[in-house]
C-alpha cells in the first residue's frame, strides 16, 4: 500500500461542532416546539439542497409557503447561518497544527452552502490557515458521497488517491472517498483520528 501523505477533512462535526438548534434553541424556547420545528420544518433533507448549491431564497420561500407561521425563524437562518457552527471539535485545532508543523498538506471537502461559507471561512480564518484548499459542495454544485465532488477535489489538489487520507463523521462520505481509492478513515474524536493517523505513518 502507498503510504498516504496529505489529509483531507471534513468541516462540520469533524473540524468544528455544527447544529442548526445551536441557533434555534436561541429563537424558539426549549421543549416540544423546538423538537418539532427541526424536526418537521427546517430539517437535515430541507438544509441539504443548500449544500447542493440551492439559493437559500428559492428553498426559504417555498417552506415558508408552507408553514407561514415559521416565517421569520426559517429567514433568521441566513444571516445567523454562523450561530449553527460551536467551537472547534476537541483536540483538532491541535492536531492541525501538529499536522501542518510536521509538512502535511492539508485540504478539505465539505457540504456547505456556498452563501454560507464564505462568512463562517472570515470567521474562522486563522483555523483555515494552513489549509491549502477546500472544496465547497454549495460551489461545485456536487455533493459528498458523490464520486465526482472528490474526483474533482483530487484534481484540484493536486494529490493522487492513493497518497490522501480522508476523514470524515459520515460513513456514507467515507465509503465513497474509498470508492474512488482514498483512504477513508472514520472521525470518531480527535485521540482515535490521532491513533489511526500514526498508524498511515503520520507524525503526530
Amino acid at each position: 500500500m502507498t503510504q498516504p501523505t496529505s489529509v483531507i477533512f471534513d468541516v462540520g462535526r469533524v473540524l468544528f461542532d455544527w447544529n442548526l438548534r445551536f441557533l434555534y434553541e436561541r429563537l424558539i424556547p426549549e421543549g416540544e416546539a423546538l423538537d418539532a420545528f427541526l424536526r418537521d420544518v427546517v430539517t437535515p433533507a430541507w438544509h441539504f439542497q443548500h449544500d447542493a448549491g440551492r439559493p437559500f431564497a428559492e428553498t426559504s420561500a417555498e417552506l415558508i409557503a408552507k408553514y407561514p407561521h415559521h416565517a421569520d425563524a426559517i429567514r433568521a437562518l441566513h444571516p445567523r447561518f454562523n450561530e449553527t457552527i460551536g467551537p472547534a471539535m476537541p483536540g483538532m485545532a491541535q492536531l492541525v497544527a501538529d499536522l501542518d508543523a510536521a509538512g502535511v498538506p492539508l485540504f478539505a471537502i465539505t457540504n456547505f452552502s456556498s452563501e454560507f461559507w464564505p462568512p463562517f471561512r472570515a470567521r474562522e480564518a486563522e483555523f483555515f490557515a494552513p489549509f491549502r484548499d477546500v472544496v465547497v459542495s454549495g460551489d461545485e454544485k456536487l455533493v459528498k458521497p458523490e464520486a465526482a465532488i472528490y474526483r474533482l477535489a483530487l484534481d484540484r489538489f493536486g494529490v493522487r488517491a492513493e497518497e490522501a487520507v480522508f476523514v470524515d463523521d459520515n460513513a456514507a462520505n467515507v465509503e465513497g472517498a474509498n470508492a474512488v481509492g482514498i483512504h477513508g478513515l472514520l472521525f470518531a474524536g480527535e485521540p482515535q483520528l490521532r491513533i489511526d493517523l500514526r498508524r498511515l505513518g503520520f507524525a503526530v
